[in-house]
């Protein structure tokens, strides 16, 4: 009988020792929740933290509650010390109080308050690298924007700095990474940044070749193009490119074989009219008499023209 009643006693004192410790997790979570309407972020946040470390293993339906809500506040908290942090400048502790709040996210599947804290750390970043990028110290701004842009590749005008900085310091693959990445993003929504992607892929693409050029590198040049066709298989200018390199090495069996697929690429009738003037020439030097005038006809614009005039007649005489 007296085991039973010690028994009854102990259950009595577990009751009693389980209501406290409800009453704290619940006097924590107030506390907590009047810091967090005050935005004092910093003490909500350890209160929060400790409603969730108490009271998660608690079979007090309420206090599970409190836990739940905590969770959901907490990305929040450490999400308004980072802002704070990079309003005065701390760059540092920003990163590291919105990084926290991304990881805290992620942990209680909170998927919208992840995708707010990561947006919001790459403004940082990008506020971080923007010194530096001013200054031309590329090196310094890329490893920033790099984090920057992995938090949130949707930032356009940090992700077109990434990829110059990329390409100022010669890491011209890395930049056309990222510039292709931006060309296929949404057209509606980011129309502007597409448009200067396109520019300054352009720019940097010339810029590659012209220095290949001026050292007859055609293989250099072959290798060149077929990473951008790896990258954004509809380049016109890399499949044009392509063709005169090939054509300069008289490789003329691939200049016939990739021909076709070079003219149908380009968007404009000066840019086609030269690959079907590099065609037909192919053709020509390869005594396919039929196949040369063919494509040498469809040289209507640009300087070409008068080239391919004369070559059909010397082949019609």
């Amino acid at each position: 009988m007296k085991k039973i009643v010690l028994m009854v006693f102990a259950l009595f004192a577990f009751g009693l020792v389980s209501a406290q410790s409800s009453n704290e997790v619940l006097t924590k979570y107030n506390e907590g929740v009047a810091a967090l309407q005050a935005k004092d972020w910093a003490k909500a946040v350890q209160l929060l933290e400790a409603v969730v470390a108490d009271g998660i293993d608690s079979e007090d339906s309420t206090v599970l509650n409190c836990v739940q809500t905590a969770k959901k506040y907490i990305p929040t908290c450490y999400q308004g010390i980072g802002l704070a942090d990079a309003s005065s400048g701390n760059y540092t502790a920003a990163i590291e109080n919105l990084s926290k709040a991304a990881e805290k996210a992620e942990l209680y599947g909170n998927s919208q308050a992840k995708a707010k804290a990561n947006m919001i750390l790459a403004k940082v970043y990008q506020a971080q690298g923007g010194e530096a990028f001013n200054n031309k110290d590329y090196k310094t701004a890329a490893e920033v924007f790099a984090k920057g842009y992995e938090a949130n590749p949707r930032n356009t005008d940090m992700a077109l700095n990434l990829a110059m900085s990329y390409c100022e310091l010669g890491e011209y693959q890395k930049g056309m990474e990222i510039y292709v990445n931006i060309c296929g993003m949404p057209a509606d929504k980011y129309a502007d940044a597409i448009a200067k992607a396109q520019e300054m892929m352009a720019l940097y693409t010339n810029n590659e070749i012209a220095k290949l050029q001026s050292e007859n590198n055609n293989d250099g040049i072959i290798a060149l193009a077929e990473q951008i066709l790896a990258l954004n298989p509809a380049s016109a200018l890399a499949e044009k490119v392509r063709l005169q390199a090939y054509n300069n090495k008289k490789d003329y069996d691939k200049v016939i074989e990739l021909g076709e697929t070079a003219a149908l690429a380009q968007t404009d009738e000066e840019d086609r009219s030269d690959v079907y003037l590099l065609i037909g020439s192919a053709y020509n030097a390869k005594e396919m008499r039929e196949q040369a005038i063919e494509n040498l006809r469809k040289v209507t614009a640009g300087q070409g023209v008068e080239a391919a005039k004369q070559a059909i007649a010397d082949l019609t005489k």
